[in-house]
């Protein structure tokens, strides 16, 4: 079976195709086929003016006829697409959709903060982790912030924060903001087992790359630290050329290591671990969930 997945996140909008495959032991297998990721940028938009402009709009129904040509090319034969805080905040948001439907034939749905968070959920990586320890998924994004909450395999805890890169960037996250993740995390993120962090994003991602971790070992809140601190000094331009970084991640890593820094702090968590896995990969196995209880 062929499934495509389409996120259209605050920062970029993602394409996945994977193949899954039903193994003899009840258990599905992902192989990824293809991942597509476009910058399109909506929440400088959005966030700072409430809707998404012309050119952004251009942009997303051009990317959106791409994605419906490359899931034709790789026959898929499910879909989700799914829009996120931008989107959800755009004053357009429906209209471009309507717009999309018309241009590319793809439905695209704005689904909600608790929604997006719950999405890690379908992953399955509970059923995979050490029950040992608590864990909590930090998923950051250009709009929000989802945080999960597992203990014994079970989600004990989820919830989408108003808290993300490009609201960061253009200095719509106050102090409020702040104080109410704070006292969450420290009213509902709480287990008698050690607790270690997930993370996930792009941004994680490339912090993860550049710091040249083996895949497995975890990444330490002192090293976020020093990344934070260390780029931080430096212009756009600056991290650019260091690392080899382009623009659009350039500017939002910063923002993102202060997330994960004080998620991780308030939550009293040393480590953080960096599996590949994201929004659209939830989105895949709820795609495959919903259709083989159908069949």
């Amino acid at each position: 079976m062929i499934i495509a997945a389409i996120d259209i996140g605050s920062n970029a909008a993602r394409l996945l195709i994977s193949e899954v495959k039903a193994v003899k032991n009840g258990k599905a297998e992902f192989t990824k086929l293809n991942l597509l990721r476009i910058p399109l940028r909506l929440g400088f938009d959005v966030f700072a003016k409430g809707e998404i402009g012309e050119e952004r709009k251009e942009m997303l129904t051009g990317s959106m006829r791409i994605f419906s040509g490359m899931m034709k090319v790789y026959k898929v034969e499910h879909y989700r697409a799914c829009a996120t805080s931008a989107m959800r905040d755009a004053r357009n948001g429906r209209d471009i959709i309507k717009q999309v439907k018309e241009e590319s034939g793809i439905d695209i749905e704005i689904i909600s903060g608790d929604a997006e968070a719950a999405l890690v959920f379908e992953n399955h990586i509970a059923e995979g982790l050490d029950k040992d320890f608590a864990y909590l998924y930090i998923d950051v994004g250009g709009g929000s912030t989802e945080l999960t909450f597992f203990e014994n395999g079970q989600r004990k805890y989820s919830r989408s924060f108003d808290i993300g890169t490009i609201r960061l960037l253009n200095n719509q996250v106050n102090e409020d903001h702040w104080k109410e993740m704070k006292e969450e995390i420290r009213r509902n993120i709480n287990s008698k087992k050690p607790l270690v962090a997930i993370g996930s994003g792009g941004n994680i991602n490339k912090i993860f790359s550049m710091s040249k971790t083996k895949d497995g070992n975890p990444l330490v809140l002192s090293g976020l630290k020093t990344w934070y601190k260390n780029l931080y000094k430096l212009s756009v331009p600056e991290r650019m050329a260091k690392h080899n970084l382009r623009e659009d991640r350039a500017d939002v890593l910063v923002p993102a290591l202060q997330i994960f820094t004080k998620v991780m702090e308030w939550g009293d968590i040393n480590k953080i671990f960096v599996p590949k896995i994201s929004v659209a990969d939830g989105l895949v196995h709820s795609i495959y969930d919903s259709v083989t209880k159908k069949k």
